[in-house]
């Protein structure tokens, strides 16, 4: 006997319904035991298709003060911010204000004729080969702008070397303000921000603002925001939801801009973070940002579409095992709550005392491994020694290095570890140990396009 339609339907949906309560109940579970297992403290928000399934805040806005979060409340998104500004670009790029080619000795004269091999495409996926500075140097707008003036070289022909950094961002910032003739902050509420539905983002609004979330770090401590550079966008979840999603779908640049701003070198990332392309398609997009102990990040499916945020203020860099074990519970999958970082862990300790900090890393390995996580141990010690290489400790940097390095990893991680090894060897003027490790992380991972850029340009030198 055929069943009826109605009934069939009646069927399906206490069905549908069902699971979808099984999910958003695996969700709250996985939130609930991250929060009191301290690696997440902050807003989520999670999609599939244009239906927000599940939304929760989990801890506090304010640590000192002991306020709840609510989801209406503002976090920094770190390096998401490039977003918007890759966007403008491409805005102006379309309304034919500028051209992707244009050479960056148009917009600034001043600077030396380095500049004239420079474009703004390269600008946008961080192949410029301007070299990080320091501090002292491009620590903030005005510094950028001057210490350019007198930069004598770049790191590698442009095109050629992926270095991310701040400055390639603070060019582009500067140019949309040329071009447009506004201030960055009116030029993304006028053209960027409406075209995504976005009501509540705000460009450098006080991290101590109304209604903002304040990072604060293990021992409930405010911290201070250390980021001198301006153009930092700032916006409750929803409205990174809103930007993620009319962004994919073609609705703030058309998708052929979308998928020049996704491209990438090898290894690196794009404006947009992380992207997979069928042809011109976009099929997933991902990003995340910190800055000062703020974080963020989202992920978008865009074949099963499924859509993921999250926001904290007390970064653990726990927001990638947190979305991998999302996605398991969305697909029907066991799935495993992530555990403590041990980067965090030991990055602090290490900085402090190098000597006390690689003791407690060692005595981690030998019975944390319960509590903390060891699953990319590599990774962790490698991005420790970036920390420490950031700050000029280029001994102790190399020293965690070759302790990375010799771990039983994938060859192409433990290419990294070389390539840092080769920039702090040169850091510290010794092109022969530079070239010697530059050199072996070609050998392990021959993809390895930054390394063997800056192996050129050493030996032309």
């Amino acid at each position: 006997m055929k069943m009826r339609p109605a009934l069939l339907i009646f069927i399906f949906f206490p069905l549908s319904l069902f699971a979808q309560n099984k999910q958003q109940h695996q969700l709250d579970s996985l939130m609930k035991v991250a929060h009191q297992r301290g690696i997440f403290n902050g807003n989520i928000l999670v999609a599939k298709g244009n239906k927000i399934i599940y939304e929760q805040s989990f801890g506090l806005a304010d640590a000192e003060q002991k306020l709840p979060l609510s989801k209406e409340m503002l976090f920094d998104i770190g390096s998401i911010s490039k977003e918007f500004n890759g966007a403008a670009i491409m805005w102006l790029s379309e309304h034919g204000k500028l051209s992707l080619d244009d050479e960056l000795i148009k917009y600034f004269p001043s600077f030396p004729l380095w500049a004239k091999s420079v474009k703004i495409r390269h600008l946008i996926n961080y192949t410029s080969a301007i070299p990080i500075l320091g501090p002292e140097l491009d620590g903030n707008d005005s510094l950028i702008l001057a210490s350019l003036k007198n930069l004598k070289t770049l790191a590698a022909a442009p095109g050629t070397v992926y270095i991310y950094n701040h400055i390639n961002v603070s060019l582009q910032r500067s140019i949309i303000e040329m071009v447009s003739g506004m201030n960055y902050s009116t030029f993304l509420q006028t053209h960027i921000f409406p075209a995504a539905g976005m009501k509540y983002a705000r460009v450098d609004y006080p991290v101590d603002g109304k209604g903002m979330a304040r990072a604060f770090d293990e021992d409930g401590k405010t911290v201070p925001y250390a980021q001198q550079t301006k153009g930092w966008v700032r916006l409750p979840a929803r409205d990174l939801y809103k930007w993620m999603i009319a962004l994919d779908a073609g609705k703030v640049i058309p998708a052929s801009a979308l998928r020049e701003l996704g491209r990438n070198f090898p290894g690196g990332e794009s404006s947009l973070g992380t992207t997979s392309f069928n042809d011109d398609t976009l099929v997933s997009h991902q990003h995340q940002g910190s800055n000062s102990n703020y974080e963020a990040a989202f992920y978008h499916d865009t074949k099963d579409d499924i859509s993921i945020v999250m926001m904290t203020n007390n970064q653990q860099m726990k927001v990638w095992p947190l979305k991998t074990a999302i996605l398991h519970i969305l697909q029907n999958e066991p799935f495993t709550i992530p555990k403590k970082s041990l980067y965090l862990s030991i990055r602090d300790k290490i900085l402090a005392d190098f000597s006390k900090g690689m003791e407690y890393y060692h005595s981690l390995k030998s019975t944390g491994q319960q509590s903390y996580d060891f699953s990319f141990e590599i990774g962790d010690l490698i991005s420790t020694a970036k920390y420490l290489q950031r700050r000029g400790r280029f001994d102790d940097a190399i020293s965690l290095l070759k302790a990375a390095v010799a771990l039983d990893a994938k060859a192409q991680d433990r290419s990294y570890g070389y390539e840092l090894m080769g920039e702090c060897y040169e850091k510290k003027g010794n092109t022969s140990l530079a070239l010697e490790s530059l050199q072996t992380a070609v050998s392990l991972y021959p993809e390895n396009k930054n390394a063997a850029g800056m192996m050129l340009r050493l030996k032309n030198n």
